[in-house]
């Protein structure tokens, strides 16, 4: 039986758990895919607005600017390979499989070079952008770095944000929100049982393929349909790597800027002023780069 068969197939059981509703394999821009954005997927599921999928050699690291954000916080885990993180205020290290990068960018923020080539020929990941309730989007940033070994887990789950099967991730995200950092092997099958309230639930897959029942293959972002049921996923003939993300729905309409989300005019505009008077001064400074080779970022 061919794979669109197996879908439909598979896709016409009814059980009490949830169903894809959505889904897509994004747009490709080089060594990045954009799976999702504030304007399009984002408005389904926000908080979650924005994800990429990158996947490149060690060259594309320095291909990728400076850039501001504001409102937003970011998430950057690897699926496959590392990087070597270098901030004034973190020290430096190696962000690997299950490893993360967070940044609350907040009020206002320019980065993009605190990360570069690792150890490993090629990386692949995901990042994340969250929208930030009002009492956070413009607030003071707020970075992180944390290495491998010190992620929890529950089960084949990195417990990347937010809290699952008893155990908390140390990254300082605002409630409501988990995403998780998944791997299962070849007929390996896993259940996800959501915490109350959060009825947005979405998986994307960078390696190998899901059935959800439904197939969810490499490069794409599967969403699924609102609710509070579970959902039971089962890896592929070559098993599956994916990230899985489940929140409180975000109450407020999205104000987008070009690099900024925020739940208001005023905080966009808010946020803009600053991001502009961060980068005259990063302008300033002529980007001095460090003896590494990266960036701080400014803020």
């Amino acid at each position: 039986m061919s794979i669109s068969a197996l879908r439909t197939a598979i896709g016409s059981r009814t059980d009490s758990h949830r169903s894809v509703t959505h889904r897509t394999t994004g747009h490709q821009h080089g060594a990045i895919v954009r799976l999702m954005s504030p304007s399009d997927f984002g408005e389904l599921i926000k908080p979650f607005v924005f994800l990429d999928l990158f996947e490149g050699d060690r060259s594309f690291l320095g291909q990728m600017p400076m850039h501001p954000h504001s409102g937003i916080a970011t998430v950057t885990v690897i699926t496959e390979g590392n990087l070597h993180f270098d901030d004034p205020q973190s020290g430096s290290g190696e962000i690997a499989y299950g490893g993360v990068e967070w940044m609350r960018a907040g009020g206002g923020v320019w980065h993009g070079k605190e990360m570069s080539a690792g150890t490993s020929q090629r990386v692949q990941g995901f990042q994340l952008w969250l929208a930030l309730p009002p009492a956070l989007e413009n607030a003071e940033v707020d970075s992180q770095y944390i290495e491998a070994a010190e992620m929890p887990h529950a089960g084949p789950a990195r417990v990347v944000v937010g809290e699952y099967g008893g155990v908390r991730s140390p990254v300082r995200a605002p409630e409501g929100v988990n995403y998780l950092l998944v791997t299962l092997g070849k007929g390996e099958t896993w259940e996800y049982v959501p915490p109350t309230g959060h009825t947005s639930l979405w998986v994307s897959v960078s390696r190998g393929h899901l059935s959800a029942p439904e197939f969810i293959e490499a490069g794409e972002l599967a969403v699924f349909e609102k609710g509070s049921q579970a959902v039971r996923l089962t890896g592929g003939k070559d098993g599956a790597v994916f990230v899985l993300g489940s929140a409180k729905p975000h109450p407020h309409d999205l104000h987008l800027g070009y690099y900024s989300v925020h739940t208001s005019a005023e905080a966009l505009q808010a946020g803009e002023a600053k991001i502009a008077e961060i980068g005259r001064r990063l302008r300033e400074q002529n980007s001095v780069k460090r003896a590494s080779g990266s960036v701080p970022i400014f803020k």
